[in-house]
């Protein structure tokens, strides 16, 4: 492991409604403007989901090179496409997100429940997702809601190879209703589970709601890295809201200094994760 520390931000995600959480960045400014002062803050990665002219999610593919293109412009962030979307959205969609050019896309292991919903990944969009990436050099982060998405991700690099960059790095998401919990012994279980992997996986840890602290916690103990953002929690302590994305990030950096394991930056990121250094 690094002895630094990788920090994605997940700005907005599909869940959460503008009107809820006022302080949610859905427009291309608003997420401009966040990626700006979490770059600034220590962040090296931004997990992108966006949203229409009416603040709902989407998947449009316009929408989403344009995002790209002002991330590359005004930062120097890693950027990462959301290819989960929404539970409700198409498969067809969700692979023609990687026509947008990212460096980075999400490639979900497998299926889950998800609240309410279901969050459907069937073994064949799996497969079409990462050698997609492959074909068009997207480095994949492959999410990891439960522990057998562990295994499934095993037989996916025996069967069809390494990915795009030759680096595998996984995100354990943790506290999502119907996936495994936010739990310092769950993230054991699955960085017990990671050394079944090539040499050299890294991992990141993402804790939903209540478990965002625990998460990171037990993944900087574990040598692992972060993800954070208004995406996973609106709350930042019992009673008080989230105020911004940058508080998040600033959380997590603060732990990861006192971890000793201070942020990297873009350009470490990169290499990383097998992503090419920006031209």
């Amino acid at each position: 492991m690094t002895t630094g520390t990788l920090i994605t931000v997940a700005p907005t995600g599909a869940e959460s409604a503008k009107a809820d959480v006022p302080a949610l960045p859905v427009t291309l400014d608003e997420l401009v403007s966040t990626a700006k002062e979490c770059e600034a803050l220590g962040a090296a990665v931004i997990h992108v989901h966006i949203r229409d002219g009416e603040a709902r999610p989407t998947l449009d593919l316009g929408r989403l090179r344009d995002t790209v293109a002002a991330l590359r412009e005004s930062t120097d962030l890693v950027v990462q496409l959301s290819s989960g979307g929404a539970v409700t959205d198409p498969e067809a969609a969700r692979l023609a997100v990687l026509d947008a050019g990212p460096e980075m896309a999400s490639c979900t292991m497998g299926t889950v429940n998800f609240g309410d919903d279901v969050f459907l990944n069937r073994w064949e969009f799996v497969v079409g997702l990462h050698t997609r990436m492959q074909e068009r050099g997207v480095v994949p982060e492959y999410e990891i809601f439960d522990l057998g998405h562990l295994t499934a991700l095993q037989r996916l690099l025996g069967k069809y190879g390494l990915p795009a960059g030759g680096h595998v790095h996984v995100d354990f998401v943790m506290g999502v209703p119907g996936g495994m919990p936010a739990t310092a012994e769950a993230l054991v279980a699955c960085r017990q589970a990671v050394r079944d992997l090539p040499d050299g996986t890294t991992f990141s840890a993402t804790g939903i709601g209540r478990g965002t602290i625990p998460v990171i916690l037990a993944s900087l103990s574990a040598g692992g890295h972060l993800r954070v953002g208004m995406e996973d929690t609106v709350t930042y302590a019992k009673g008080r809201p989230v105020e911004s994305n940058m508080q998040l990030v600033a959380r997590a950096v603060a732990f990861a200094q006192l971890a000793q394991r201070p942020p990297v930056t873009p350009a470490e990121a990169r290499t990383l994760l097998g992503i090419p250094a920006r031209s």
